[in-house]
């Protein structure tokens, strides 16, 4: 597939980017996208959470009622999950919420949401560029050039770039990552997707 390679000023180049057929043209695998998307979600759980167990409660031990005669259950202590204030059956504790996943499962859900989007049209190819200095207002004329002003869009670089990503930075439903940083999350949270022409030498390094 070729793609026309577009200025940060949105117009044509007269010259076409070439996307790799074994990234950008692959039968999407929608489960291995969804495993990728919730090992992302997973990963950023902090499973912090903790509630006291009826051992942990800082109460007294004493008996309440006598064991025998007032009518009612027996109880031994008000750390019992029945009284107010008692210790939580089964409640949460700390935990990691990992899991394992292939990394070739990884590459084929990067690969499957990048052919989706290519199939889609929501690709466009951009000259490598940089900002003189972090200014929203130049990222917000680059997206008005490019007629993608308020979508909700993914521009990745070949390398880490301050400036740009610093101008974009403010800006709702738009995101600025190198193309190592990306993962399967950003790439199909994103309608659509910016990619410089350095990144996607970058990208087809990384995924194949």
């Amino acid at each position: 597939m070729e793609l026309s390679v577009f200025s940060k000023d949105g117009k044509e180049l007269g010259r076409k980017a070439t996307l790799a057929d074994d990234i950008f043209g692959i039968e999407p695998n929608e489960h291995v996208v969804y495993l990728d998307v919730k090992h992302y979600l997973a990963n950023q759980r902090q499973g912090t959470h903790k509630a006291k167990q009826r051992a942990e409660i800082a109460r007294s031990t004493k008996k309440i009622v006598r064991q025998k005669g007032s009518g009612g259950a027996r109880h031994g202590s008000t750390k019992a999950p029945t009284f107010v204030g008692g210790g939580r059956v089964f409640g949460p504790t700390p935990r990691d919420y990992d899991f394992k996943l292939n990394k070739k499962v990884k590459v084929l859900a990067r690969k499957s949401v990048l052919s989706a989007r290519a199939k889609e049209n929501n690709i466009s190819v951009i000259e490598d560029f940089t900002f003189d200095s972090p200014k929203t207002k130049s990222y917000l004329a680059f997206l008005g050039a490019l007629s993608l002003s308020g979508s909700k869009t993914l521009f990745i670089l070949p390398a880490h770039d301050a400036n740009v990503y610093l101008s974009a930075r403010n800006i709702p439903k738009t995101k600025v990552l190198s193309a190592d940083e990306v993962s399967t999350y950003d790439l199909i949270n994103a309608d659509k997707l910016i990619i410089s022409e350095g990144a996607l030498s970058k990208i087809e390094s990384i995924l194949n």
